[in-house]
């Protein structure tokens, strides 16, 4: 049997920080908020699209469609300048801290990872993002936003 060195700041009888799980409890509502944030990424388009051909006249809230083109753009741009996400390394950084290298653990963190990531080369990555970042661009000039309070017909989902 190998002996493994406990990661800094980790108890040796146990391999694990004595205030693990509160550090642990960090890393999974980053894990969370991570799906969350794609989830608004990817929803937000489908939203776009949807609501407009709908007559949904609130998903063109300039606020909104604002919000989520900065999304999109951090993360094609983060992508091209070849950097991690930020909530990626935070999520790392907490688990480290709980004494987990790497992934692994409970059932929230189990799922919601194999959702949020997977093994390709960094191009497919740039290339998907910058696409859906297009698609983007495109509803944006598609559909543009309002420069208006939309009106309280219109947030009931009616059309003029």
């Amino acid at each position: 049997m190998a002996y493994t060195q406990p990661l800094a700041g980790t108890s040796t009888a146990t391999g694990t920080a004595p205030d693990a799980p509160v550090w642990q409890w960090l890393a999974d509502i980053v894990l969370t908020l991570h799906v969350a944030v794609v989830a608004f990424v990817v929803g937000g388009l489908l939203l776009v699209l949807a609501g407009n051909l709908r007559g949904w006249r609130w998903v063109n809230a300039l606020w909104f469609r604002l919000a989520h083109l900065a999304a999109i753009v951090f993360v094609v741009a983060q992508t091209w300048l070849g950097m991690v996400c930020p909530l990626t390394t935070l999520e790392m950084w907490l688990r480290e801290r709980a004494g987990v290298a790497g992934y692994g653990g409970g059932f929230i963190e189990h799922w919601l990872q194999r959702v949020l990531y997977y093994e390709a080369p960094w191009w497919v990555f740039a290339i998907g993002y910058s696409l859906f970042g297009l698609l983007v661009v495109a509803a944006w000039i598609r559909f543009p936003p309002e420069r208006r309070r939309p009106s309280p017909e219109s947030r009931r989902g009616s059309r003029p």
